[in-house]
């Protein structure tokens, strides 16, 4: 490609000529700008770079550049250097779709990692984009997280755009909904794809020993020590670590967390030698943390570190429209590989479960499918599904809405046969769908699904 790799935009003549240095020092090509109006002149929808841009600067700023150089190509990562104070607007323009941010004063050294892993992601999106002109290719990221409910919509929307991108993240949803599939899937859409995926359970360390299995640790750091022991942290080097169930790290390891979150670096127990972390941290978590910090148990800062990129994936509750499709997705898998005949599954059934409350979600549903493969449950059979204690009107909406989802099913989504049965009128049903947010599209299952046969 002509031209420099990197663009940098500053309108600090000192700051501006000691970070190109240090840039360059790194082996980066790098393009200098006292104003964005230049180097937004330099930007096209092939530009194969990366633009590291101050947010505060007279004329247009970090944030307007961000926006002008999205309309012209939403991949390209914009990288924003910000003081103190303006760390809120980072938090905020990440969410809008900025790359990174780094805080000021910074490290010369990060920066440069950080703008080498972003020139990473944008050699992948431009080859990504060779490939699939060629060859028409897609992800799978829909495969993984089926459903077709605004929210997953939304959630695989996110995805496609976070993965790419460096950013630490915060992913937040009830137990069983797949926070570990998300978080799978944000690795592996990521330039980090081919390095290691290290799960932590922090509900699982023994807090004796947590920061020693962290951080590692070297020979007699404390009595036992017998031999030295890389940590987890330093098996996922150039890769992803996730920290399943974060809040429940205890409050004294939060601190170190947050010290290795600002600058990547660790210290093994019994060494004085910092080494340099290269890795991408996701966070999952059971409930919403800002509750955890009002009680005492979660750090402010740490969160506010973690939730620059925050998911939120939907409960059952919320996609109830994706459960049938989504249970034979999971009933076919069980019957596969526990090598049985699949189930004949009757619409009646399909209608129950999309409106039975699954406080366990997609494990508590995958846990019926299992079950119904291996015969340990008949179809007709509603033993495991109960419904929550709900107030008349309550009771009234969620009967409505299970016969009309039953006649949905029973005629494969056509609404025609449906309000005849039912005894509306055309616009009416169009409006009860719309109250209880049913789509109709969802329930047009495959022959293949509802005619096999039951042995």
């Amino acid at each position: 490609m002509n031209g420099p790799t990197v663009l940098l935009v500053d309108d600090d003549a000192d700051l501006r000529a000691s970070t190109r240095q240090a840039l360059e020092l790194a082996g980066l090509d790098v393009g200098c700008f006292a104003a964005a109006q230049p180097a937004l002149d330099r930007v096209t929808a092939g530009f194969g770079g990366v633009v590291i841009t101050d947010i505060r600067m007279p004329d247009m700023d970090g944030l307007t550049l961000m926006s002008h150089i999205h309309e012209i190509d939403r991949d390209i990562p914009v990288i924003l250097i910000t003081g103190h104070g303006d760390v809120p607007l980072a938090v905020r323009a990440m969410r809008e779709g900025a790359h990174d941010f780094i805080e000021k004063p910074f490290s010369s050294v990060q920066l440069a990692a950080i703008a080498g892993r972003a020139l990473d992601y944008r050699g992948l999106v431009l080859d990504n984009r060779r490939l699939r002109a060629v060859a028409g290719q897609a992800d799978d990221i829909e495969a993984r997280l089926l459903g077709r409910s605004n929210a997953m919509v939304h959630l695989r929307h996110q995805l496609r755009t976070i993965g790419p991108s460096d950013a630490d993240v915060l992913i937040i949803g009830e137990t069983g909904v797949g926070k570990e599939v998300v978080a799978r899937a944000l690795h592996d859409l990521s330039a980090r794809a081919a390095q290691p995926f290290v799960v932590i359970a922090c509900s699982a360390l023994p807090e004796t020993l947590i920061e020693s299995e962290l951080f590692g640790h070297e020979v007699g750091a404390f009595p036992g020590a017998i031999r030295s022991r890389m940590g987890k942290f330093d098996h996922a080097r150039g890769g992803t670590i996730l920290l399943d169930d974060i809040g429940a790290m205890p409050l004294a390891m939060q601190g170190k967390l947050l010290r290795v979150l600002q600058d990547r670096v660790i210290t093994p127990l019994g060494s004085n030698v910092q080494h340099d972390l290269d890795v991408r941290f996701i966070a999952t978590s059971r409930v919403a943390l800002e509750a955890e910090v009002e009680a005492g148990r979660f750090r402010a800062d740490l969160l506010y570190r973690l939730n620059a990129v925050s998911l939120h994936v939907p409960a059952l509750s919320e996609r109830t429209e994706d459960i049938p499709a989504l249970f034979m997705r999971l009933l076919t898998e069980a019957s596969a590989r526990h090598r049985q005949p699949q189930r004949k599954v009757s619409p009646a059934f399909l209608a129950e479960i999309a409106v039975a409350d699954w406080p366990g979600n997609v494990r508590e549903l995958r846990n019926l499918a299992e079950r119904m493969a291996l015969g340990l449950q008949r179809a007709n059979e509603a033993g495991a599904l109960t419904v929550q204690e709900r107030s008349l009107p309550e009771l009234m909406a969620a009967h409505e809405r299970k016969i009309l989802i039953d006649a949905l099913i029973r005629h494969n989504g056509t609404l025609r046969p449906v309000y005849e049965e039912l005894g509306l009128s055309r616009k009416t049903l169009y409006d009860k769908l719309l109250k209880h947010g049913i789509e109709k599209g969802l329930f047009q299952l495959s022959e293949s699904m509802s005619e096999k046969s039951d042995p």
